[in-house]
């Protein structure tokens, strides 16, 4: 692994079951491949030149692993591709992530108000890098090195939305006993606290924290997760209601909005959480 946290191979491996992806990251293969033969190189020659082997040349051009920038940038100039080849990374861009995670994105992309209830981990909205690697380290089944790469980048990329213009308004509700994990080890729990007060502060952020000693509240049964958008429609989803699907339904989405609605009258108001926030801090 390089410093940057980027793995050292050029790419991940392609989802079978993501159609459009496959068809993109095939598609980038044959043009890697139509070039390469036209040039007259051969794939021994071609790793070697952009530095990477044989084996993992013939996956890219075989749509079997998805390339990064890099790699691309790096084939456009051995292969004097004149800037096609570079190119492709806007189309591979778009599939790069697991379908799951880019559906997610998108949504959360294009929503105006979102609220979040978490009462397992910290959302991935709101996570470190290193406490989302720590978290995904411990996945059982484990990552291998390549996929736990791909997950960690696909979560990172979802913070985007705390730098859209105009500003969604974010709303988080977490668990006490959440916050007090130690993720990751001391260091990286500090840290995670540290960006949780920062976020907190945003304008458009709230953030607030359920106590230990509440008692029974609606969230109990799993997260909640309401997302609006600009035509007054909205999803929805709870891991307690609909088996655990995203739901469009009024009458669901009513559900999970007088939910939503208890979980944050219960919960500590912000200016509050955050004072808690702080007081773990100096505890560690």
């Amino acid at each position: 692994m390089s410093v940057d946290g980027e793995a050292v191979e050029p790419g991940w491996e392609v989802d079978p079951d993501d159609e459009w992806g496959v068809a993109v990251i095939a598609t980038v293969g044959r043009r890697l491949k139509l070039r390469r033969e036209a040039v007259g190189m051969r794939a021994a020659g071609f790793g070697d030149a952009v530095g990477y082997g044989e084996d993992l040349v013939y996956k890219i051009e075989g749509g079997k692993r998805i390339p990064r920038q890099e790699y691309l940038n790096k084939a456009d100039e051995v292969l004097k591709a004149g800037g096609l080849i570079a190119a492709t990374w806007e189309d591979v861009k778009k599939v790069r992530y697991p379908k799951k995670v880019r559906e997610l994105a998108k949504l959360e992309a294009q929503a105006v108000e979102i609220g979040v209830y978490e009462c397992i981990s910290i959302n991935g909205l709101l996570q470190t890098p290193d406490h989302a690697r720590a978290l995904f380290e411990a996945w059982q089944p484990a990552y291998s090195e390549d996929d736990l790469e791909r997950v960690l980048s696909a979560r990172m990329a979802r913070r985007s939305v705390f730098e859209r213009s105009p500003a969604p308004s974010l709303g988080f509700v977490l668990e006490e006993a959440v916050l007090r994990r130690c993720v990751g080890g001391t260091m990286v729990w500090h840290q995670q606290l540290e960006h949780l007060l920062e976020v907190g502060r945003l304008r458009n952020v709230t953030l607030q924290v359920m106590p230990t000693n509440s008692g029974a509240h609606p969230g109990l049964g799993g997260r909640v997760e309401i997302l609006k958008f600009p035509d007054g429609t909205a999803v929805g989803r709870s891991d307690g209601a609909f088996n655990g699907r995203p739901t469009s339904d009024p009458k669901q989405l009513r559900i999970l909005e007088l939910r939503y609605g208890a979980i944050r009258a219960q919960a500590l108001p912000p200016q509050e959480s955050l004072v808690l926030i702080e007081h773990m801090l100096g505890e560690t």
